[in-house]
């Protein structure tokens, strides 16, 4: 078959494909929303294109639908008011399972090159959808126009790129020919359909409602399988633009467009009910560990690729950088207010202190001058703005509230008034400190900016107990701060026991809390806090299956 879109889109997948075999720097969209990239008038273009969904419907021409559905708050304090259809569960999986047979016979370059195409299409809507992600999310602007745009669609690249490469290994056709000696060879003509397992259900996070969730979407996309999108109840936007896009690409190449849909469910019950049906055989969520465990202890026909909560952690033994550590760390602190799911909980430091280019640091030293760094790297309103964003729920501002009882206070959080938004709820990061036996304080995410510095025994003990975090509770990503190989040797061996992503020694420009397209495998699927990691092998390889046909030739 003749596939076009496949065609003109090859190059950039041969380069993803190329990127996730070298895992060096690469990136198929531009991240800064400069008009050199995007044109001269994409900015007011996509913020007017974001406007006109306000206070209206979103209209999506989906099946079984009972009613709408409005309900997102801003953490801007901005009025959304937008209305989704709301589709009856049944009527989802019944469109999806009549849309699958003829989205199989795409095969893999079909599908890639429909995908390819939805993705430069989401690439040129970045303004729109980056102003939803910031108005539904809480994050400052710059983050959600890159996180929610460009890297999300790098990150969906990324997951057609590593279905491709899946799926072209395998191949269509295979004459098979077993010599008989003096008599003819047996002959036989072999078929291998690369078939996808069934029905996908996405289920969006609050915070990150592109970047987490496009990959699982274009993973099972890619592989065959018709895909429904369950946003987040606050986060449905920049889901619902998604999907449209996509269905758009499919109806104008002549395929049901209901390969894709999306399940606004009111109601908790509705999306258990949702991922529990039989037709549905891969389940993505991102989210709380009460949840995505339900997912995982109910879902049995299904195969569930979590991401949940975790005590990401750092061990300080030593550095010869202190100042431009404790700027780094300042930094990944503050990220959005800490409303990521990388970003550093506890700070382990030997309760002897540390050695640094300026002398030696005792425990209370580095505790106190990691708090001055906070404090003074969000003093300048413009900067906190640009960095905090705004808090995305209530439940992480209870949070806050609450965490004074955990542990002595060593930088309280201020709540902040942004002049652009002044019904947002922005605070500045909370450290505390606390001893390494208070392990109720510590060892349970606190999802939001709320720090601990620990007081481990010895640098020995911060390791191992850091080790202890990762394995019992689960961590995303790990770093440590050490002059010493044989010290960063002890910590790589207990990342490699426990399975966790590590930093060393970051003091620049890049942050333990970020991970780069192509190149970092975000999780690892080896600790609680992730079962599966984007983007690689696994992640999309049991997607699919290969049925295979044969005849005598």
């Amino acid at each position: 078959m003749n596939y076009p879109l496949f065609e003109k889109h090859r190059a950039r997948l041969e380069q993803a494909t190329e990127a996730l075999r070298t895992r060096g720097y690469w990136s198929a969209f531009a991240e800064m929303p400069s008009p050199k990239s995007y044109g001269e008038t994409a900015a007011a273009d996509g913020k007017r294109a974001f406007e006109a969904h306000l206070g209206k419907t979103f209209e999506l021409a989906q099946p079984g639908v009972t009613g709408t559905h409005a309900g997102e708050r801003s953490p801007y304090g901005i009025q959304l008011e937008v209305a989704y259809p709301v589709s009856d569960p049944e009527a989802l999986i019944e469109a999806a399972l009549a849309a699958m047979p003829a989205w199989n016979r795409q095969g893999a370059e079909g599908r890639c090159g429909i995908l390819m195409e939805a993705l430069d299409r989401l690439n040129r809507r970045s303004f729109e959808i980056g102003h939803a992600v910031m108005m539904t999310t809480g994050q400052a602007w710059m983050m959600a126009f890159q996180a929610g745009g460009p890297h999300a669609q790098d990150r969906g690249l990324e997951a057609v790129a590593c279905a491709w490469r899946e799926q072209a290994a395998i191949p269509g056709m295979a004459v098979w020919e077993k010599p008989q000696g003096k008599n003819p060879p047996i002959r036989m003509e072999k078929h291998f359909e690369i078939v996808g397992r069934g029905v996908a259900v996405v289920i969006g996070c609050g915070t990150f409602p592109t970047w987490n969730t496009y990959p699982g979407v274009f993973a099972a996309l890619a592989t065959g399988n018709p895909v429904i999108v369950k946003p987040h109840s606050n986060a449905i936007l920049p889901a619902a633009i998604t999907v449209s896009v996509i269905r758009e690409v499919l109806a104008e190449n002549g395929i049901d467009p209901n390969v894709i849909t999306l399940a606004v469910a009111p109601q908790r019950t509705a999306t258990q009910i949702l991922a529990t049906h039989a037709s549905v055989k891969s389940v993505d969520f991102t989210g709380s560990n009460q949840f995505g465990n339900w997912l995982i202890e109910n879902c049995r026909q299904a195969q569930v690729y979590a991401e949940l909560a975790g005590v990401n952690n750092v061990v300080i033994e030593s550095t010869d950088a202190y100042r431009a550590m404790l700027k780094n760390l300042a930094f990944t602190l503050s990220l959005y207010s800490g409303q990521m799911c990388t970003t550093t909980q506890a700070i382990i430091v030997p309760s002897q202190g540390i050695a640094t280019d300026e002398g030696h640091k005792s425990f209370d030293e580095v505790a106190a001058d990691l708090a001055a760094a906070i404090d003074a790297f969000v003093a300048d309103p413009k900067v906190a703005h640009a960095v905090l964003g705004a808090i995305q729920s209530q439940d992480t501002a209870r949070r806050i509230d609450e965490a004074h009882q955990y542990a002595e206070v060593l930088l309280p959080s201020r709540k902040l008034v942004n002049p652009e938004f002044p019904a947002a709820d922005v605070r500045t990061p909370m450290l505390l400190q606390c001893d390494a036996r208070d392990e109720a304080a510590y060892m349970t995410e606190r999802f939001g900016p709320i720090s601990f510095v620990v007081k481990a025994g010895n640098a020995q003990a911060a390791i191992e107990l850091a080790e202890r975090i990762t394995r019992d509770h689960g961590a995303l990503t790990a770093g440590i701060y050490s002059t010493s190989a044989e010290f960063v040797d002890a910590m790589v061996q207990a990342t490699w026991r426990t399975k966790v992503a590590l930093s060393i020694n970051l003091t620049g420009a890049i942050f333990v809390n970020q991970s780069a397209a192509f190149s970092d495998y975000h999780g690892t699927g080896g600790n609680p806090s992730a079962n599966a990691s984007y983007a690689d092998s696994a992640f999309v390889a049991n997607r699919f299956r290969v049925v295979q046909r044969r005849v005598h030739a």
